[in-house]
Order: C-alpha cells, then sequence, then structure tokens
C-alpha cells in the first residue's frame, strides 16, 4: 500500500493567449479552456482564480503580442505567480514541432501549455514602475527615429516644393519630440539611484553613450545577472554552430533582441576607435583574416562581456583588471 504522502505531485503548466479583447487559459490538468475578458475586471478575476488553485502553478507561459500581454504579466507578477513571456516565432516552430500545424486560441493556449512543460522557459522579473516608464520612453524614442528616418528618405525622393514643406514640417517636430524624449529618460535616469549608478558605470566605457546606456537599463534588465554566454544569447550577438557530419558551416548569429543589438553595433564601432581594449581586440581579429562584418559582432560580444562584468562586479572602466593591465 502506497503512503499518499510520498506520491509525486505533478507540476502544473499554465497557458495563457492574449488577443485584444480576451484571454484565453489553458491548463495542464485539464481539457477546459476559460476565457476572461482583457480588462482590468477580467484580469483581477483570472489573478484570483490562480491564486486559489489547490496546486499553485510551476510555469504560466504568456506570448509578447506588441504588449498587449503587458497589463496581465505585470498583475501575474505582482501576485508573485511565475510568468515567462516567450517569443511568439518560437512557439509556432515548437507547434509544428510538435506536429500541430492548426492555428486558433484554443489551440494556441495548450501549445502554450506544452511549450511550458518541455521547455522551462526563462521566468520573467518583476519590474519597478520606473522601470517600466523607461521602457516606455526608450521605445517611443526609437519609434519616433524610424518615422523620422522614414521622412527624410522620402525628403530625397521628391522634388515637389509643397511635399518639401510638409516633410520638413514633420521632421522639426519629431526632433521636437525626440530631444524631450532625451530629456526625460536623463531626468527619470538621474531621480532613480539605482539607475544613476549603473548610468554611470557604463558611461565610464570608452564608446559607451546615453543611448546605449539608457536602452540597456530600459531593455536588459538581466546585465550583471547571468553569464557571458548568456547575456550575449539575450542580444543575439552569440554565434551559433552550423555543422552536420563532415560539414563544418559558418557560425552564425540569430534571435535575441534586436533593439538592444542596433544599439550596441553603433556603440561597438566608436569603441573600434577610441575604447583602447576593443581597438586593439578590432585590430588582432582583422590581421588574423577575419571579415569585417564578424569582427563587428565580435566586438559587439567583447564590449557586452565587459559591461556584463561591470554591472556584476560594480567596477568603474578604470578598475578594470584588463584596463590597468593595458
Amino acid at each position: 500500500m502506497t503512503d499518499s504522502s510520498s506520491q509525486t505531485v505533478v507540476p502544473l503548466f499554465i497557458g495563457i493567449d492574449v488577443s485584444r479583447d480576451k484571454l484565453d487559459v489553458a491548463r495542464s490538468d485539464s481539457d477546459s479552456l476559460l476565457t476572461v475578458a482583457n480588462d482590468a475586471g477580467g484580469i483581477l478575476d483570472l489573478v484570483d482564480r490562480l491564486r486559489r488553485l489547490a496546486t499553485l502553478p510551476a510555469c504560466i507561459v504568456v506570448e509578447a503580442t506588441g504588449g498587449l500581454e503587458r497589463a496581465v504579466v505585470d498583475a501575474l507578477l505582482d501576485a508573485g505567480l511565475p510568468v515567462a513571456v516567450v517569443n511568439p516565432g518560437h512557439v509556432r516552430h515548437f507547434a509544428k514541432g510538435i506536429r500541430i500545424q492548426a492555428k486558433t486560441d484554443r489551440i494556441d493556449a495548450f501549445v502554450l501549455v506544452e511549450y511550458a512543460r518541455r521547455a522551462s522557459p526563462r521566468l520573467s522579473e518583476k519590474r519597478s514602475a520606473n522601470q517600466v516608464e523607461l521602457d516606455a520612453l526608450v521605445t517611443c524614442r526609437r519609434q519616433l527615429l524610424l518615422v523620422r528616418t522614414e521622412q527624410s528618405n522620402r525628403r530625397s525622393r521628391t522634388s515637389s516644393r509643397a511635399a518639401l514643406r510638409a516633410i520638413d514640417a514633420v521632421l522639426k517636430a519629431l526632433d521636437k519630440q525626440v530631444a524631450d524624449l532625451d530629456r526625460q529618460i536623463r531626468k527619470l535616469i538621474e531621480s532613480d539611484d539605482d539607475f544613476n549608478s549603473i548610468d554611470k558605470l557604463l558611461q565610464s566605457v570608452p564608446g559607451v553613450g546615453a543611448v546605449l546606456s539608457s536602452t540597456l537599463l530600459a531593455e536588459l534588465i538581466e546585465l550583471g545577472a547571468v553569464g557571458r554566454r548568456q547575456i550575449s544569447a539575450l542580444v543575439g550577438v552569440a554565434p551559433f554552430n552550423h555543422d552536420s557530419g563532415r560539414l563544418k558551416g559558418k557560425r552564425c548569429i540569430r534571435g535575441g533582441r534586436a533593439s538592444v543589438r542596433s544599439v550596441l553595433y553603433m556603440a561597438a564601432v566608436a569603441s573600434m576607435r577610441f575604447n583602447p581594449i576593443i581597438k586593439t581586440f578590432a585590430q588582432r581579429l582583422k590581421q588574423a583574416g577575419k571579415l569585417n562584418k564578424v569582427v563587428i559582432v565580435a566586438c559587439m560580444r567583447k564590449l557586452l562581456s565587459i559591461l556584463n562584468v561591470m554591472i556584476r562586479e560594480n567596477l568603474q572602466w578604470q578598475e578594470l583588471k584588463i584596463v590597468k593591465n593595458a
């Protein structure tokens, strides 16, 4: 006769498919689907139901859906529940891998349950109010810069005086908004002791300016908390093998946070000129015959690894051993 106290507890996994108007919630211990409204009342009801479960979830998986998921994710984190926000592309590939081709809200919710069970996604961390605000400001700034680039490109392809005047007015307004956002971002960072301390560490590095610093603070909160390989993979500058049998393919980067990577790229290019450590590293790679793009990506990874160590050890640039020994 088996003692019930020795029985293994089966973990509970939850998948939440997010749409604009509703949340479809699937459970690993049931075939039924719970649907609630994607508003304050529906989210409050969902959180209350999950907290009252006899077995608390081991992992709740939510797809990133352009910000529609943020309210429910924040509510779940506030309630102390384990949440993982995952890449929709990864989930779709996973669904095809387990031979699920159809796509409905119900199917998607149960695919997320299986993803939680088999993929063990990284859990999200609760963000402070300042973190949320900084993320919003940095994202808005990046979006305005994209619009400004589009308008600048249109301007170069038109000869109409009326069109040029209209585009110039838009560009002037965009420049003003970007400048205002820069001031708000700087004010927010300086008003937060943790942000301000990390910002000073980051900007002590030659080649690292205010834009990269604020982007890392807003969108790479894992910086300093994980190893160099993990941080490289998160940003998307970690090389992945492409080998099969006797084939030894070229390693290439993929995935990661494109918004962080694009800013890191510009910082790495500047560092190859003005940062003595990165400059020497780049020259050594070029002398070894590495392609220019390979050199730049390697410098991005090197710079990111240095920043990761600085935040973890709370060191200024001048305090690093590699700088002292240079």
